[in-house]
C-alpha cells in the first residue's frame, strides 16, 4: 500500500512539474486569429486607400473590404504550450506549424520582404485586371525575370530578355480592354503550353535591342503542360496612375478586393449599392481569382466589422464551413473578377441568385 501511495505521489509530482515546465517551453507553432479589415474604397487618416490620377474618380456608399489574418508566434517569438492549447480550443483561432509561414533557411526579414513583393505584385495585377474589366487599354511587355535550373531554357535564355514572338507569331502586348484579355506573359505561357512536352518551340527575343531566335525542346511543367523553364514578369504601362495605401500589410490575398475597389473608383455607379462587402482572393492580370488560406479567421474579421457579404475564391470554398462566422455571412463563390462584378450587381439590384460554395 505504501509503495502504491509513493508511486502515485511521484507520478503526480512529475505530472505537475511537466505541466509547469511546458508552460514556459517554446513551441514551434503559429496561432492564426482574426485580423484587421480595410475598406479599399474608404479612407484612412492619410487619405483614400485607393487614389487614381489620370481619370475621373468617384466615391460611393457601401464598402469593399480586404480582410487579414493576425499571426502570433514565429522563430523569434515562440509561443508557450498553454497558449497553443488555448488557441487550439478556440473557435476563432487556428494552430499551424511555423514553417508554413517561415520556411527553414529563410529569415523573418526575408519572409517580410517576400510578402511586401507579393503585395506590390497583387496591386499591379489588380490594376491590370480592373482596367480589362472597365475596357481601358494598357501595355504588358513580357520580360524574362529568371531561368529555371536544369530546364530547356537554361543557358539559352537570359534574364532581361523581352519575348517578342512564339513560333514566329508576335506576342500581343496591347490590351484592348476586353475582360480576361490574354496579353504579355499570359500569352507566352498559353502558346507554349498548347503543345505536348517534347515538342519544339522557337522564342524570338529582344536582347539589348537585337532580335535573337532561340529553339527549345519543351519539357513537362506544372500539371503536365509543356514548359521551357522561364519565369516572366510583365512590365506594365498603364494609362492612369493607381496608388494603393495599406500600411504594413503584406501578401497577395487582397488582389481581388483591390481590383473591385479600382473598378468602383472608376465607375460612375457604385458596385455595391451601399452594401457592406468583404472578401479575400488573389488575382492575376487576366482576372482569374485564386484561393488563399485563413478564410475561417477572415470571415470572423468580416462579420465582426459589419460585413453582410463575403466574396471567396472557389478554390477556398472548402474552408468556409470551418469558420465560427459560418451561417452569419452571405458567402459568395467567385472564380474570376467578372464573376465578382456580376455578384455585386446581383447584390445591388436584388435580382438573380448568388453563387454559393457547395
Amino acid at each position: 500500500m505504501l509503495r502504491r501511495v509513493t508511486t502515485l505521489v511521484v507520478a503526480l509530482v512529475l505530472l505537475i512539474g511537466l505541466g509547469l515546465g511546458s508552460r514556459f517551453l517554446p513551441m514551434p507553432y503559429l496561432v492564426a486569429g482574426p485580423g484587421v479589415t480595410l475598406d479599399t474604397v474608404g479612407r484612412t487618416e492619410d487619405g483614400p486607400v485607393i487614389e487614381i490620377e489620370g481619370a475621373e474618380s468617384y466615391e460611393h456608399e457601401g464598402s469593399l473590404s480586404m480582410v487579414t489574418v493576425q499571426y502570433a508566434g514565429g522563430p523569434q517569438h515562440r509561443l508557450d504550450f498553454f497558449t497553443v492549447v488555448r488557441a487550439w480550443l478556440s473557435p476563432t483561432e487556428a494552430v499551424m506549424p511555423e514553417e508554413l509561414l517561415f520556411p527553414a533557411g529563410r529569415s523573418p526579414e526575408e519572409v517580410s520582404e517576400r510578402q511586401a513583393v507579393q503585395m506590390n505584385d497583387s496591386q499591379t495585377n489588380a490594376t491590370a485586371a480592373a482596367l480589362n474589366e472597365v475596357g481601358m487599354a494598357y501595355d504588358a511587355v513580357p520580360v524574362v525575370a529568371d531561368v529555371v535550373e536544369d530546364m530547356p531554357a537554361e543557358g539559352l535564355v537570359e534574364p532581361g530578355d523581352v519575348i517578342v514572338a512564339v513560333d514566329g507569331e508576335e506576342v500581343e502586348t496591347r490590351s484592348e480592354g476586353e475582360p480576361g484579355a490574354t496579353v504579355g506573359s499570359a500569352a507566352v505561357v498559353e502558346r507554349v503550353g498548347e503543345r505536348e512536352p517534347g515538342d519544339p518551340v522557337v522564342l524570338t527575343l529582344d536582347r539589348g535591342g537585337e532580335e535573337v531566335d532561340v529553339e527549345l525542346v519543351t519539357a513537362e511543367g506544372d500539371q503536365g503542360r509543356a514548359a521551357v523553364g522561364i519565369l516572366i514578369a510583365d512590365e506594365m504601362d498603364f494609362p492612369i496612375e493607381v496608388d494603393i495605401t495599406v500600411g504594413d500589410i503584406g501578401g497577395p490575398s487582397a488582389g481581388m478586393m483591390f481590383a473591385l475597389g479600382i473598378i468602383d473608383r472608376l465607375s460612375e455607379e457604385g458596385l455595391t449599392g451601399g452594401a457592406a462587402v468583404a472578401g479575400s482572393g488573389t488575382i492575376d492580370s487576366a482576372g482569374e481569382v485564386g484561393g488563399v488560406s485563413g478564410i475561417p479567421q477572415k470571415m470572423v474579421s468580416a462579420q465582426r466589422d459589419g460585413a453582410d457579404y463575403f466574396l471567396v475564391a472557389a478554390d477556398s470554398c472548402s474552408q468556409v464551413a470551418q469558420s465560427a462566422a459560418y451561417g452569419e455571412l452571405e458567402v459568395v463563390r467567385v472564380e474570376t473578377l467578372t464573376d465578382a462584378v456580376e455578384a455585386l450587381e446581383t447584390i445591388r439590384t436584388g435580382e438573380g441568385d448568388l453563387p454559393r460554395c457547395e
